[in-house]
C-alpha cells in the first residue's frame, strides 16, 4: 500500500533552510537592482521561498526546484516592479494568475503594499497563497482568492477602483490588457512580465487598449545578470473599460486582437 503523504507545512519553521547559495543570489540581485530590504521583509520573503519548496513537489507550484534559481528567477524578477510601483506611489494592487506567489507577495513585503490582493482560479494555489499570507506576516494587507480575473471585473467592488494590476508568466500582452484595463481605475496602471521580442504582442495589446478606453505603453529592460531580456511593460489605462470586456475566454480564443498594425 502507497504510504499517506506528510502534511504540507503550514509554519515556516516546518521546512528546510535555504542554502547559502540562495542568500548569495538574492544578495546579489537585490544589489543591481539598488534595493535594500528590511530584516523583517527579508525574513518573509525567504519565508515564502521555504513554502514555496516545500510545496511544490505535491502542488506543482514551479518548475524551479533549485533554490539559489529561485531567488534570481523568482524574487528578483518579480521585485523589478518596486521601482516603478514606487515612482506611482501605488501601494495597492491586484496580481492575476498569482500561482506559486510570485510577483504579488514579494512586492507586497518589499513595498509594502496597503492592500494585495492575489488571485488564482486554481483552488490549490490560492490555498498555499493562503497559507504564505498568514506564515510571513501578511494577513492584515494581503488576500488570496480562488477567483477569475473575469469574475472580479464583474464585480463591482474591484471593477474600475485598482491603481495597479501585476502579472506574470500569465498570457499574452493583449490579453492582459482586457483582463487587467476593466479592473484599473483611470491613468492605474498594468505591470506585465515580459521576455524576448514582443513586437508582435506590443502590436495586439495596443489594439486591445484602443478597444477599452485607450492606453500607452512603457518597456523597461531589466539590467540584472543572469535576467538577460526581462523585461516590464507598463501599460497605463486612459479611461474606463467597457462593459462588455473582458470577453469569456472562449470568445477571446476565437477573436484575438490583432497583431499587425494597420
Amino acid at each position: 500500500m502507497d504510504r499517506p503523504r506528510e502534511p504540507l507545512p503550514t509554519d515556516v519553521s516546518g521546512t528546510p533552510a535555504l542554502p547559502q547559495a540562495y542568500d548569495a543570489a538574492l544578495d546579489g540581485g537585490l544589489t543591481e537592482l539598488r534595493l535594500r530590504l528590511t530584516r523583517d521583509a527579508r525574513t518573509a520573503i525567504d519565508g515564502h521561498a521555504r513554502l514555496l519548496l516545500a510545496w511544490t513537489g505535491a502542488i506543482n507550484l514551479t518548475a524551479i526546484r533549485d533554490p539559489a534559481a529561485v531567488a534570481l528567477a523568482h524574487i528578483v524578477d518579480s521585485l523589478a516592479a518596486v521601482e516603478p510601483l514606487r515612482e506611482r506611489a501605488i501601494d495597492r494592487y491586484v496580481d492575476l494568475g498569482s500561482g506559486g506567489g510570485y510577483p504579488g507577495i514579494p512586492l507586497a513585503v518589499a513595498l509594502p503594499a496597503a492592500r494585495a490582493l492575489l488571485i488564482d482560479p486554481v483552488g490549490k494555489k490560492a490555498r498555499f497563497l493562503s497559507t504564505v499570507i498568514e506564515a510571513v506576516g501578511l494577513g492584515a494587507t494581503v488576500e488570496a482568492a480562488a477567483v477569475r480575473a473575469e469574475a472580479l471585473a464583474g464585480d463591482g467592488r474591484h471593477r474600475g477602483r485598482w491603481p495597479a494590476v501585476t502579472a506574470r508568466a500569465v498570457g499574452s500582452l493583449a490579453e492582459l490588457v482586457e483582463l487587467a484595463f476593466p479592473l484599473l481605475e483611470p491613468g492605474g496602471v498594468l505591470v506585465a512580465w515580459k521576455r524576448g521580442d514582443i513586437d508582435e504582442e506590443l502590436a495586439a495589446a495596443e489594439a486591445a487598449a484602443t478597444a477599452l478606453g485607450g492606453g500607452s505603453f512603457e518597456i523597461r529592460t531589466l539590467d540584472v545578470s543572469g535576467l538577460d531580456g526581462h523585461r516590464l511593460v507598463l501599460a497605463t489605462a486612459h479611461g474606463r473599460a467597457p462593459d462588455t470586456y473582458p470577453r469569456d475566454p472562449a470568445v477571446r480564443r476565437r477573436r484575438p486582437w490583432p497583431k499587425a498594425r494597420c
